[in-house]
């Protein structure tokens, strides 16, 4: 049985069945029948549906607002935005679908008609997480549907609710029977799915440790997967920037949804002519967020998932404490925060160096670490150490400066004064341990497409 707690007061929220063998091996045969009809369906039809798809899902905001809040306890306050990137995603691979996958031309002339076209895999096997629960499978559901894939879509156990939520909208706007389903499943059905043959692709969101199991699922099949792993994003706060602009930014940047996202900032490297006021600033504006109850509507910080991950970033803290860093904030502003729930008080910590697991490691809860640095060399070198790779961003009025910085740093994504944002346009992708593959973009297209060609000689 499926059970999903509240982190707001770690009571039962939602209880589901996992799905039978059988409810599985129905889904995955339903699944591969109604591809072929699908994939020939013009792409006209496909963007009517899929924008059809858009609008029943958001007519229904005010119910997914609550129930996302209740579910991984954001603030009910903060949950519209969710809303408005999920729309902002999917209106964008509407609208760039037939470019993204419109027919490439080789040759062209009295004798040859060769070409290449972008064929859909098949079924798609999507494995979405619980901490933007829709933004990110927004990201994978939308643009392999558009490409003409068959979607079974798993979501996080504890947000099983978003997919019952988007099968709901795509049965009002008219998508074929079939075509896109969801199952609550275990992690051993999970990984059985993942190895069957009927499975064409796989796109997971979520942990390392998550992507390995996945990848150990697949074994010897010849197929992909695009994975979407860990971060522990860098930011470089250079003396020439707006000092208090990047206060500000970087605070929401590590503090919004209690620091669980896998673009959030969790190391800041700040110029040592700016240093201590950047910390008594980022100090100050920390101090004022509201951690309670986010169904409150004056809430801006609410729980951490569960009291596992409480639990895990506390000690995090501990240690990094133990070994000699410091935390500017003072926790008794924060009365809520005890050891026994979820809700922990941000922290910000100095006297932090790169020994410590703080600062090498994911720790996705509402905490940073704040480094002095004396040059962008030394900016560089910490921001590239690391084993993360998804998003890195610079606070500097010399946009010239940024264009130069930005290749030196390894990352997917490179930002100048701004962080923690998914542009449509721009491909959403990682290095190192942050995984494989792309998503957004039209080049998002390309991952859950095949090539093939087309030599067409008249005689």
């Amino acid at each position: 049985m499926l059970k999903t707690i509240t982190p707001i007061d770690n009571t039962i929220y939602v209880e589901r069945k996992f799905a039978t063998p059988e409810e599985i091996e129905n889904t995955l045969n339903v699944s591969k029948k109604v591809f072929n009809d699908w994939k020939t369906t013009s792409i006209d039809e496909r963007k009517k549906i899929l924008s059809k798809f858009v609008d029943c899902f958001l007519e229904n905001n005010n119910e997914i607002e609550e129930e996302l809040c209740r579910q991984m306890g954001r603030p009910i306050n903060q949950c519209g935005g969710e809303m408005n990137g999920f729309e902002e995603r999917a209106r964008y691979m509407i609208e760039k679908s037939e470019q993204a996958l419109a027919r490439i031309i080789s040759k062209k002339d009295y004798e040859f008609d060769n070409f290449i076209e972008k064929d859909p895999l098949g079924t798609i096997f999507i494995i979405a997480p619980w901490n933007y629960p829709y933004n990110t499978s927004v990201n994978s559901v939308v643009p392999s549907l558009l490409a003409g894939n068959t979607v079974i879509l798993k979501h996080s156990s504890q947000t099983p609710l978003c997919a019952e939520q988007l099968f709901k909208a795509a049965k009002l706007s008219g998508l074929p029977e079939g075509v896109f389903q969801f199952l609550h499943l275990d992690h051993q059905s999970t990984s059985k799915i993942i190895s069957d043959r009927r499975v064409d692709h796989v796109l997971f969101t979520g942990s390392v440790s998550g992507g390995r199991q996945v990848k150990k699922a697949i074994g010897e099949r010849f197929i992909n997967a695009g994975l979407e792993l860990g971060g522990k994003d860098p930011a470089y706060v250079r003396k020439d920037c707006d000092l208090q602009h990047a206060i500000e930014n970087l605070a929401d940047g590590s503090f919004y949804n209690s620091g669980q996202s896998c673009c959030g900032i969790e190391r800041i490297y700040v110029d040592q002519e700016v240093y201590n006021d950047f910390v008594e600033g980022i100090k100050s504006f920390t101090e004022n967020y509201i951690l309670d109850d986010p169904l409150k509507p004056e809430t801006n910080l609410g729980p951490v998932v569960k009291i596992s991950a409480a639990h895990s970033i506390r000690e995090q803290v501990r240690e990094a404490l133990s070994q000699g860093a410091k935390n500017v904030v003072e926790k008794n502003k924060f009365k809520i925060s005890e050891d026994s729930n979820c809700y922990v008080s941000p922290s910000v910590l100095i006297n932090v160096d790169h020994n410590m697991k703080f600062m090498m490691e994911e720790t996705f809860g509402p905490t940073v670490g704040i480094m002095k640095v004396k040059n962008e060399d030394e900016a560089a070198h910490l921001m590239n150490d690391s084993p993360y790779g998804l998003t890195a961003c610079i606070w500097t009025s010399d946009k010239e400066f940024a264009e130069q910085f930005g290749p030196r740093i390894n990352t997917g994504t490179f930002f100048m004064n701004r962080c923690d944002y998914l542009d449509p346009g721009l491909a959403w992708t990682g290095v190192k341990n942050t995984g494989t593959g792309v998503t957004l973009s039209v080049l998002g297209f390309d991952h859950v497409t095949r090539a093939k060609s087309y030599h067409y000689r008249t005689i």
